[in-house]
């Protein structure tokens, strides 16, 4: 069995940033450094994230100058072929895994979502610790975002005996076999997990933005 972590604390937690993505509802092409109020959209995420974490990765099999810049380990997909975002899961995982040694948790982050929570990651490793789960999922607007999510490093080789040996690619379907809690987050005055996948989502995140500044 495994045993609840007794303390939450970000000083044993992995942040991967999924990098990846074909962008189709997008029009293609790197949609991580489409600019939002001129700052590219991975560049947002990673500042969100990165106050939240004692260690940033980021999860990519894309090669541009762009992602250098932060001087962050990158971590490319542990199973190839467009295995979609449980493969950069995985790598998150697998990297954790083999790089460190107090390491319990990975919790990962899409780089189409600028408005992250600054408090998400401590409130999910309580409600880990609360509720005994080894993945904790965020919700809003009664919509779960099952690539915002907290998960237990010892899930690895699971996972990759899942995704190799059964083709495992839903995200749902391999943590319904794990003890998942979903932790609810406010929606209002906008939801925090509002993700860009079409332009239009881009030009609705500007709105946003200047409505918090405003």
């Amino acid at each position: 069995m495994i045993e609840p972590m007794n303390s939450p604390s970000s000083d044993n937690i992995v942040g991967v940033i999924l990098a990846g993505g074909q962008s189709r509802r997008f029009g293609g092409g790197d949609k991580f450094i489409e600019e939002l109020k001129g700052e590219p959209l991975v560049d947002r995420v990673i500042e969100r994230v990165r106050s939240q974490t004692r260690q940033l990765i980021i999860s990519t099999n894309i090669e541009i100058p762009h992602l250098t810049k932060f001087k962050l380990p990158i971590v490319a997909d542990a199973v190839q072929g467009q295995a979609g975002p449980l493969a950069g899961i995985l790598a998150g995982m697998e990297w954790t895994r083999d790089h460190t040694t107090d390491y319990e948790w990975i919790v990962s982050f899409p780089t189409d979502a600028p408005f992250v929570p600054l408090d998400c990651v401590v409130k999910m490793l309580k409600q880990a610790v609360s509720d005994n789960a080894e993945i904790v999922c965020a919700a809003s607007g009664g919509r779960t975002h099952p690539v915002c999510a907290l998960w237990r490093v010892d899930l690895a080789e699971n996972l990759r005996q899942a995704m190799v040996k059964e083709d495992m690619r839903k995200i749902d379907l391999w943590t319904a076999r794990h003890r998942l809690s979903v932790l609810e987050f406010p929606d209002q005055p906008f939801d925090p997990f509002f993700n860009i996948n079409r332009p239009e989502d881009l030009v609705q995140a500007e709105i946003i933005l200047s409505e918090l500044s405003g």
